[in-house]
């Protein structure tokens, strides 16, 4: 298996795991970074990074990383916070006037974060022309009732949370959630990230110039979660929170139309490299060549504990801080102080402050798998393998 790039002697574990993941578990195209105490220690990269599977994967290339958008996009609501302008605590109706309708009066912004808001789905579910509008769904959460009383519970919002997080960002600071990422995040950090696809890229990478971002393949197998059969038995039942929430776009739009990576959904299409999300995890927990995003206090504040146990939506039980999942038997990253957020279909990002680890894994061969991707996971088991060789 020809793959491309460098690792640090110590981290040769994760080559070995990377190769596996296409002799053994079928990737097809992927790449894996992983820095330490803000250096870049794994940077590798094979496959094909077109479905013709012609053109082989470059450095540089970069895919819709559905859910791990999460991670990126929790990082907005807590700057705004570091900075002063957003009270974590705060109703969201302080920012947000009229999201005070339907019983939503006691909505925090911290339960917003923290998948407690009570609005993991849609009663009237969106087109998805109207998904790729930033206001449709800004104004359907703000009218839409709870279906549990809000900061009492927790369960996913797959969807909702996006709608909510740019709802209020827009109200804070006059600019999408992708306008403020682009700004504050991306371009400070020199990161291949994009929440809403600049047209530049997109004609970039169609025209092979330089293998910027290419369309996935549709998801194979079946639906995987830990424990299997309990989610998926929730997933195929039309009535349940399970299914209402990851249907509040119905049907979902083709994500590898221009359109859709055009547009900023904040939970779900975030486009990145593999590099590009360490080194936003990277940041949040330490500096790199001269940037530093969180503070003490508020890496603090994203990784405790805010909700656990059964997820209403998820139905396994599940862990999370202020936008970030916790590491746990749902989300398993590198250690129990591990935060970060994984992407329906393979994509992964997190941080280990206690080890100084961040790690990005992308790849354009989707699976059904919900957080716990084999191929992810097999890099994960190997970056810990190599720090516990090198103690």
């Amino acid at each position: 298996m020809a793959v491309c790039g460098t690792v640090a002697e110590e981290f040769e574990p994760v080559r070995d795991a990377f190769v596996r993941n296409f002799t053994a578990l079928g990737d097809r195209g992927a790449a894996v970074a992983v820095y330490r105490d803000g250096r870049k220690v794994v940077d590798l990269w094979a496959g094909t990074r077109d479905l013709d599977g012609t053109e082989p994967w470059q450095r540089g290339t970069a895919q819709v990383i559905r859910s791990a958008t999460k991670g990126v996009a929790a990082a907005v609501p807590l700057l705004l916070h570091q900075r002063g302008e957003l009270d974590l605590d705060a109703p969201v109706h302080a920012y947000w006037p009229e999201f005070k309708a339907h019983g939503k009066e006691g909505v925090l912004v911290r339960h917003v974060l923290a998948h407690r808001a009570g609005l993991p789905v849609l009663d009237r579910p969106l087109t998805p022309a109207q998904a790729l509008d930033p206001l449709p769904g800004i104004e359907a959460v703000a009218a839409q009732t709870p279906v549990w009383e809000p900061g009492t519970d927790h369960g996913y919002h797959a969807l909702t949370y996006g709608w909510l997080l740019d709802g209020l960002v827009r109200r804070v600071t006059g600019r999408g959630t992708g306008e403020w990422i682009a700004d504050e995040i991306a371009r400070p950090l020199g990161l291949d990230l994009w929440l809403g696809l600049p047209a530049g890229e997109e004609a970039a990478g169609r025209a092979g110039r330089t293998g910027r971002v290419e369309d996935v393949e549709p998801p194979s197998g079946s639906l995987r979660m830990r424990p299997k059969r309990s989610v998926t038995a929730a997933y195929d039942d039309p009535g349940s929170l399970t299914r209402r929430a990851f249907g509040a776009i119905t049907p979902f739009p083709d994500q590898n139309d221009p359109a859709y990576r055009a547009a900023a959904l904040p939970a779900t299409n975030g486009i990145a490299t593999a590099d590009a999300l360490a080194r936003f995890y990277a940041a949040l927990t330490g500096e790199v060549d001269g940037v530093r995003l969180f503070e003490a206090r508020t890496l603090a504040a994203a990784r405790a504990q805010e909700s656990a146990g059964p997820d209403r939506v998820l139905v396994v039980g599940t862990r999370f801080g202020l936008g970030y999942m916790l590491h746990g038997s749902a989300s398993p990253f590198l250690a129990p102080g591990s935060f970060g957020h994984p992407g329906r279909g393979g994509a992964l990002g997190f941080a280990d402050p206690e080890s100084g680890i961040a790690f990005g894994y992308v790849t354009n061969g989707f699976r059904k798998t919900v957080t716990a991707d084999p191929r992810a996971q097999a890099l994960v088991r190997a970056v810990r393998a190599a720090l516990d060789a090198g103690r």
